[in-house]
């Protein structure tokens, strides 16, 4: 009997050497067969959602020089946070050598943003340099969140528009443990029905004085439940 290993006792990831050959080549592949960046290849979910900002899914370093030279981006985020692979080896080196601003800023799309990103998200619209470009993995659901973010809080649109950056447009299925951003901006838009959208109250004090990340989880999770499971479906992580 073959005997699997969980999560728990794996080895530590390590890191490709960039400066060897050898090195350089893992990471090329850890990239393109594990971080999947072959079906990235010809399709990289790329929108601009304003004059300032771009989404798109994981960057191959060509990508992140094309970026650079065709659209000026002084600025990538990178919502999926550090790690000793390769794909994000080659996309800080990349960065380096275009002149671009790495930020690794971590969020999640099976979770509900805590207080404490969602005010972290605001200075950080705040504060970096444009033109800028975010990106997760696909494009689909962390940018998709941190994409009507940016609307509310860096545009200051209408709930109607900005909400509309987390579709099947940019890839995002809500119909899987992913619905919990939907459930969570639906949280907000329900405080607020009936009222004119100018009197909406804003978001920002919505998120500081009547936000419960858990009992909006909860919620979502005691529905979630009862439903198809699409992230099973489809293999989902």
């Amino acid at each position: 009997m073959v005997k699997l290993r969980s999560k728990k006792n794996r080895k530590p990831h390590v890191a490709p050497d960039l400066s060897t050959p050898q090195g350089r080549a893992r990471a090329r592949r850890e990239l393109v067969w594990g971080d999947h960046g072959f079906l990235r290849k010809m399709f990289s979910n790329l929108h601009q959602i304003s004059p300032e900002m771009w989404r798109a899914n994981q960057p191959s370093p060509k990508k992140v020089v094309e970026y650079a030279e065709t659209l000026g981006i002084r600025t990538i985020l990178n919502l999926r946070g550090t790690s000793t692979k390769g794909y994000y080896l080659l996309e800080k080196e990349a960065c380096e050598k275009a002149g671009i601003t790495l930020v690794d800023f971590q969020v999640f799309s099976r979770d509900t943003p805590t207080k404490e990103a969602l005010f972290a998200a605001k200075e950080l619209f705040d504060t970096i340099e444009y033109p800028a470009l975010m990106h997760c993995k696909s494009g689909a659901d962390r940018a998709g969140l941190m994409s009507v973010l940016y609307k509310l809080l860096r545009e200051q649109v209408p709930y109607e528009e900005a909400i509309e950056q987390l579709s099947l447009k940019y890839l995002h299925v809500k119909h899987g443990k992913t619905g919990m951003l939907d459930a969570f901006f639906q949280t907000y838009a329900d405080y607020n029905a009936g009222r004119d959208p100018a009197d909406w109250k804003p978001f920002l004090d919505w998120v500081e004085e009547d936000y419960d990340r858990l009992q909006v989880k909860e919620d979502f999770l005691r529905e979630f439940g009862k439903g198809v499971q699409v992230d099973k479906i489809l293999r989902r992580e």
